[in-house]
């Protein structure tokens, strides 16, 4: 992927900054670019732990060292000053950036590369709780001018050809619909609320990581990019099947998260709500270094990412302990979600507390209206990291200890229809 040299100027520029605050920090900041890039970055390390991927291919049978070959083999470890400059120098490989410019972009202090998270940029593959007698998971595909996506659509046994409410769920990075599902457990509580529930799929050319592209500006506009393509698969599943159009809702995980709020905001008239989890405001980033700054010190209010006015109710989870996407972003979410409801008038705003047994502690916070009218509610969960809040560990980034993030959307988006 090319970039501009003048984006590549303020990637190092972010960086340099960042490095004030500590060469862990500083290493950090640049995998969180990567993976909002969708670069994943190559272990620079014999002490990071493996990654796997989703799609893993068989493992080669392993080579039988020869007689010269074992001295290598006994060799030392790079010291973390090596290590931090191949990571840096395979950062700017990803970038398009030619080696000899690569080995001046970066003033890489020694310092000891970070552990990857578990399940890393490369998360394996949950399989989904088998599929009910009379249900089904389908593939699908759409296409428009912006490109072609993939989805699965969960049908539940009740369907009978009934009218029924459509929820569309936008993965995180490293994962797929089966994954997504799986740890959402959304597929189960369509078969008790009755619902459908579609999942479309990010594609490795568009994004290596599969992260849905928050931060670009094409992907942040109406009938472009991928925007388009998620309301074009709502609108598809709405023309095969009898969906209850006021009933329409979209709700993601991380990236997902950010672009369910692009999306929301974009087509108030295709969907009736947003649920975001442990995701950004609309339009929080332009590029890689904005969007860098905002997953690591959270979106601060400006007039760039002034929501459009008219826009529909949110749900929002953010746990507190989150090192990935900053807290601070599910207080912007909120706010910039009820302003843009709001249209200058004074929402009512009440919080309580509450604790899951033997899980976390939350604190609930319901926006609304002077007549009572739902804008919107945010669930901080104390204690809890990047993950799904309720989730099953059957699928990634799942938290099982906090409260039931996947019911507590259904329910909001059932008061707002």
């Amino acid at each position: 992927m090319k970039l501009p040299l003048n984006m590549l100027a303020q990637m190092r520029a972010a960086t340099r900054n960042l490095l004030g605050s500590g060469p862990a920090a500083a290493t950090e900041a640049i995998q969180q670019a990567l993976s909002a890039a969708g670069l994943a970055p190559q272990a620079a390390s014999t002490q990071q732990p493996p990654m796997r991927d989703i799609n893993q291919p068989p493992a080669p049978p392993p080579a039988q060292p020869s007689a010269a070959a074992q001295p290598q083999a006994d060799a030392a470890p790079p010291t973390p000053a090596q290590a931090a400059q191949d990571f840096a120098q395979d950062f700017m490989a990803r970038l398009g950036v030619p080696a000899g410019l690569g080995q001046h972009s970066f003033d890489m202090p020694s310092f000891e590369l970070p552990n990857f998270h578990p399940s890393g940029f490369n998360a394996p593959a949950a399989t989904p709780a088998d599929i009910p007698a009379g249900a089904q998971f389908i593939d699908g595909v759409y296409r428009n001018h912006a490109g072609t996506r993939s989805y699965k659509l969960y049908i539940p046994s009740s369907y009978h050809g009934q009218a029924m409410p459509l929820i569309v769920m936008l993965h995180g990075c490293t994962q797929n619909p089966d994954d997504f599902a799986a740890g959402t457990q959304m597929n189960a509580l369509a078969e008790e609320k009755e619902c459908f529930v579609v999942y479309p799929a990010q594609t490795q050319g568009a994004n290596s990581s599969r992260c849905w592209n928050w931060f670009n500006a094409i992907d942040q506009q109406r009938d472009q990019g991928e925007p388009s393509l998620i309301a074009g698969i709502a609108r598809q599943v709405i023309d095969d099947y009898p969906v209850n159009e006021r009933e329409v809702f979209v709700a993601g995980l991380s990236a997902g998260g950010a672009m369910a709020v692009i999306v929301g905001t974009l087509y108030p008239d295709l969907f009736a709500a947003v649920g975001v989890h442990s995701g950004l405001p609309f339009a929080s980033a332009q590029d890689l270094p904005s969007a860098l700054a905002a997953m690591k010190g959270g979106a601060m209010p400006n007039a760039q990412r002034k929501a459009p006015a008219g826009g529909v109710p949110i749900i929002v989870f953010h746990g507190d302990r989150d090192t990935t996407v900053n807290p601070r972003n599910g207080d912007e979410l909120i706010a910039q979600g009820v302003r843009s409801q709001a249209g200058g008038k004074a929402a009512k705003a009440a919080s309580v507390d509450g604790s899951v047994p033997n899980g976390h502690r939350y604190t609930r916070t319901t926006h609304s209206q002077a007549d009572g009218s739902p804008l919107g509610e945010h669930w901080v969960i104390h204690g809890a990291g990047h993950a799904w809040s309720g989730g099953s560990d059957n699928g990634s980034y799942t938290d099982g200890k906090g409260p039931d993030a996947s019911r507590e959307m259904l329910r909001f988006f059932k008061t707002v229809s």
